[in-house]
This record gives structure tokens, C-alpha cells and sequence, in this order.
């Protein structure tokens, strides 16, 4: 068999090294274009925003449920800098089946109305070929995966459209549970499973160049592994394909912050520049405009970004007020 194009990076994964600061993974295809952007994840973070049109999704509670709702809200978060919108009609949750038709009556006029006002990059969240489909012919640009390619004519429809496919760690059947999930070393195991399901992917006629690995914070795994997870990003960073840290106010924040979904935002905000720190390179988040400015920092940081201006103490004399 070929060899599957993945690097190594040969770092420790005994899970006793602390995550190394500003690390940036050698990746196989650097630059990658969704429509009319592209990305350069060299030097460059993107910022996915999240809309669920569903009526009991995870942290909005359904107030993007109705069209033009989701619609002001994913044109809202492109105004607030988000440089790609992720749409789901489907919670990831445990619960009763949708069938595709429901599913794409939710999510397509959204693709739609976003694709025809903005060249942002649009995401759908869906394990569902039939709307994958019709995602991709609305205007979508990738499918987020989030059951790691259980169902393998979903990557046919990607692969004939030239998407992009995220592929993310998660080992329960769609919308089933997962209790008490166990792993000998959970970095190790879900590296593996991306490893394998990169595999797949090619040999299902997916680019390289359009893969994008999600290690899956929080799915099917409890709070110690989400937070091993975040702390060794760069062993998922290392495989060689962005990586996406999908952090925003889950569980593994409240459990460790003891807060409820409404308090984690300052969580959620450190999760994400300590996976960007370890070679994260998309962060999927709710508060679009805190994330922002938090992930434009890093980049300044990092040396990635100019300030938008300089004035403290670059004349002869400061402000009143200044230092």
C-alpha cells in the first residue's frame, strides 16, 4: 500500500512534556483555497463562527433557529471578523434521527443566503451525503464532519465536488450515546484515528490539500481528556494538515471552571490560544467578536500580523495618560 502522506514530528507523547510555546507545524499543503479566499496557515489563525438553525442546539438554545435569524447572525459574525461560518441543522448531542430533507431545509437557504452576500468561507455541519450535496451545489465550500467519516459516501460527494472535508475524532454512532469513554493515552488514540481516517479519505479520492483534522474536544471523551487534548495540541498539529480546535464554551471549560455555558467566554478564549500556541490553525467559536481579538493578538504576537497602529511612545512626546 502507499504510504499516507502524514508527518511526524517525533515529540514526546507520554504525556508528561508541557506544551511547547509558539509551535508551528510543518504542514503538507500550507496554503489552501476555499473559493474566492485563501489561507495561508503558515502565518495565518482563521476564525469559524458558529450557526445552528436548530430549535435546542447546544449553547444558543435555538435562537438561530428561524432563517432570517440564522442568516443576521452568520452576516454579524463576518462583520465581527469571522473568516468562515459554520452552519449545522443538527445537534451533535444524542437524540432522535433527522432525515436529510428536514436537515437540508435548515441549513441550505442559509448556504444560500451567505454565499450570495459574502465570500466568506461556509461550513456545513452534516454526516449526510444527500446534504452534503446539496450544501455543495448552494455554495458551501467544505463539510465538517464531526463522526469521523462513519459514512464513507459522504467523502464520494465531497471528493466529486473538490471540497475541503474536516475530519474529526468521535467513535459513537451519530447522535447515540458514547458513556464513560476509556483510552490508554487519549492524544496517542485519536492521533491514530486521524491518521486512519486520512487514509480513507485519499483513497476515496479526497486531496490532500483539502483535509482538515479535528481532534474532537469533548466527543465521546471526559473533561482530564479534552484538557490533555488542548495541552498537546501539537501531536495533532504534527500529522500535517491544518488542525481545527472546535474549544467554544464546552463541558470540559465548565467542568473545570465549575460555570455554567453563559460564563465560559474567558475559557473558551484561553482554550483556543493555547491550541493556536500548539499549531492550531482554525478555531471554531460562539463569541465571535471576543475570539477575534484574542486570536489577531496571538498572530501579532507571533509576528504574524502588524499592529493596526503605533503611537505609544513612538514620538518625542506621549499623550497626557500615556506612559
Amino acid at each position: 500500500m502507499d504510504a499516507i502522506p502524514v508527518l511526524d514530528g517525533g515529540l514526546d507523547t507520554s504525556g508528561t512534556s508541557a506544551a511547547a510555546p509558539f509551535f508551528s507545524p510543518e504542514l503538507l499543503h500550507p496554503v489552501h483555497t476555499f473559493g474566492n479566499r485563501s489561507l495561508d496557515f503558515r502565518h495565518q489563525v482563521a476564525l469559524m463562527a458558529i450557526i445552528n438553525r436548530t430549535p435546542d442546539s447546544f449553547y444558543d438554545g435555538g435562537r438561530t433557529f428561524a432563517r432570517d435569524a440564522a442568516v443576521t447572525a452568520a452576516l454579524r459574525a463576518v462583520d465581527d471578523g469571522a473568516d468562515w461560518v459554520d452552519i449545522g441543522g443538527v445537534p451533535f448531542a444524542p437524540g432522535p434521527a433527522l432525515s436529510a430533507r428536514e436537515e437540508a431545509e435548515r441549513v441550505v437557504p442559509v448556504v444560500e443566503a451567505l454565499a450570495a452576500a459574502s465570500d466568506v468561507i461556509i461550513s456545513v455541519d452534516t454526516f449526510l451525503p444527500e446534504v452534503a450535496e446539496l450544501s455543495l451545489q448552494a455554495g458551501a465550500h467544505v463539510i465538517n464532519d464531526t463522526t469521523g467519516l462513519q459514512n464513507l459516501e459522504l467523502a464520494d460527494v465531497v471528493a466529486r465536488h473538490g471540497a475541503h472535508l474536516v475530519i474529526t475524532h468521535s467513535l459513537a454512532a451519530p447522535r447515540t450515546v458514547y458513556p464513560h469513554p476509556h483510552y490508554a493515552d487519549v492524544v496517542t488514540e485519536v492521533a491514530d484515528f486521524l491518521r486512519a481516517k486520512v487514509a480513507v479519505a485519499l483513497k476515496l479520492g479526497i486531496d490532500a490539500e483539502k483535509i482538515i483534522l479535528d481532534p474532537g474536544h469533548d466527543l465521546n471523551k471526559n473533561t482530564l481528556h479534552s484538557l490533555q487534548i488542548t495541552r498537546r495540541f501539537q501531536e495533532i498539529a504534527s500529522l500535517g494538515y491544518p488542525a481545527l480546535a472546535a474549544v467554544s464554551n464546552k463541558d470540559f471549560i465548565g467542568e473545570t471552571l465549575d460555570q455554567t455555558k453563559e460564563q465560559r467566554v474567558a475559557g473558551s478564549l484561553a482554550a483556543a490560544v493555547i491550541c493556536v500556541l500548539g499549531g492550531a490553525r482554525i478555531v471554531r467559536m460562539h463569541n465571535v467578536a471576543a475570539a477575534h481579538s484574542a486570536i489577531r493578538f496571538t498572530e501579532a504576537t507571533l509576528g504574524w500580523r502588524e499592529p493596526a497602529f503605533l503611537k505609544h511612545n513612538m514620538g518625542a512626546f506621549n499623550e497626557p495618560g500615556q506612559a
